[in-house]
């Protein structure tokens, strides 16, 4: 019963899909500045231009290796994650080309496809593969394309209350992907709870296999992030401040993680797990801030404080997650995604209020154009960066806690080995 729910969902979806992309979806015209004027978000002027950049291929990589192979560490689900991972991929883009296409792409009855599209596609589907690191080897794949299916719709939807209605800066992610996956998966794992498994330790350690996902895809974290952050920024003269600032950053916190972690485990010498925690809460609170902080320091700054958090989290928080609060955090995405983006969302606050034209130049255009248009002070940019934090949250907690009432009716729940 089970194999023929997951035939007959693949099979609906992807029939709905095919039809709703014969009746909206199109490819951009090639230089439609007319197309661009009537759209919150005119980055994606010269969109096709993108296809012929290394941005869409590196964005894709970190979708498909950074975030697909860091899941596979559980023992008893190392290449079944794996294989959820790109089967969430393969539905969660077309889904979100759709979603967000009607948001921002929309014009004259039809969805326009383009790089920075399915840029944006790849955003979304990160946010879900951090959410399913919290249920993964908890939930069958028909649990999991649903998750994927409403997922994808209220990622869209609080993207564009961010970035399209309060006009919030959020370049890499620290909200919208990170903060939102995070607490989005948790909720939906609380709704989802099991009893029973909190009586039984589960074998994280998978060996040989468990390195060589850790070392494929911290490298690949490594490599490709950098571009992931800088992305979605305005225009190319914003792209070095994120790619430097995701580096240094990067660097201090894998530095900071063994600060913490020989005193906090009985392991004396590092561990590429370690690295990749350290590497994913690095990458997360430089989020927000990375095209914005203008000296270098300060990333460094924000990395340390970033690699203490996990650490500091699977030691102390993780039991108390699961023990008192009923919520059992499989990968740890509290730790890596969802604290460090909540502090990202702090230090983009905090850097918006200090924000001057002496300090910024001509860059300040760029970043915070209402500032620099003096549609608004730094210190308004400053709340709106604030007030996004406790709307994504609310978004993340509600709609996790509906997709889980949906996903726990009795027709699609697991069995409970």
């Amino acid at each position: 019963a089970s194999r023929l729910r997951l035939c007959g969902l693949c099979f609906l979806l992807q029939i709905l899909t095919i039809i709703l992309f014969a009746a909206f979806v199109r490819y951009s015209p090639e230089s439609s500045p007319s197309l661009c004027s009537q759209q919150l978000n005119c980055s994606w002027r010269n969109q096709d231009l993108g296809f012929r950049h290394p941005r869409f291929r590196d964005v894709h990589l970190q979708a498909l290796l950074g975030f697909g192979l860091l899941v596979p560490f559980l023992s008893r689900y190392g290449l079944g994650s794996a294989a959820i991972s790109i089967f969430i991929v393969a539905f969660a883009i077309q889904w979100a080309v759709l979603v967000q296409g009607l948001l921002y792409f929309f014009l004259n009855g039809k969805v326009y496809v383009g790089a920075q599209s399915m840029v944006s596609a790849d955003f979304c589907t990160a946010a879900i593969l951090i959410s399913t690191g919290a249920v993964v080897g908890r939930v069958n794949p028909v649990q999991m394309l649903l998750l994927t299916l409403l997922g994808v719709t209220l990622f869209s939807l609080n993207e564009y209350i961010l970035l399209g209605l309060m006009r919030v800066s959020d370049s890499g992610g620290s909200l919208a992907v990170h903060t939102f996956g995070a607490y989005f998966g948790l909720m939906v794992s609380r709704v989802l709870h099991q009893p029973h498994t909190d009586k039984r330790e589960e074998q994280r350690d998978g060996g040989q296999q468990q390195e060589v996902f850790a070392v494929v895809g911290t490298i690949s974290l490594w490599i490709f992030w950098p571009s992931f952050t800088s992305a979605t920024t305005v225009r190319h003269n914003a792209e070095p401040w994120a790619v430097l600032n995701t580096y240094f950053s990067l660097a201090a916190s894998t530095l900071a993680t063994f600060v913490l972690s020989p005193l906090l485990s009985e392991e004396s010498t590092p561990q590429m797990v370690q690295i990749q925690d350290a590497t994913l809460a690095g990458v997360a609170m430089m989020g927000m801030a990375g095209e914005m902080l203008v000296t270098p320091f300060g990333a460094l700054i924000a990395g340390l404080l970033a690699g203490l958090i996990p650490p500091l989290g699977f030691r102390f928080l993780t039991p108390t997650l699961c023990s008192r609060l009923k919520t059992q955090d499989m990968c740890g995405v509290h730790n890596i995604h969802g604290l460090p983006g909540i502090l990202g969302a702090l230090l983009g606050t905090l850097v918006a209020a200090l924000a001057t034209a002496d300090a910024y130049g001509g860059r300040l255009e760029l970043v915070f154009p209402l500032v620099a248009q003096g549609s608004r002070t730094a210190t308004d940019q400053a709340l709106c960066q604030l007030c996004a934090l406790p709307v994504t949250l609310l978004l993340a907690t509600l709609g996790g806690g509906i997709t889980g009432a949906l996903l726990k009716m009795k027709g699609l729940r697991s069995s409970p080995d």
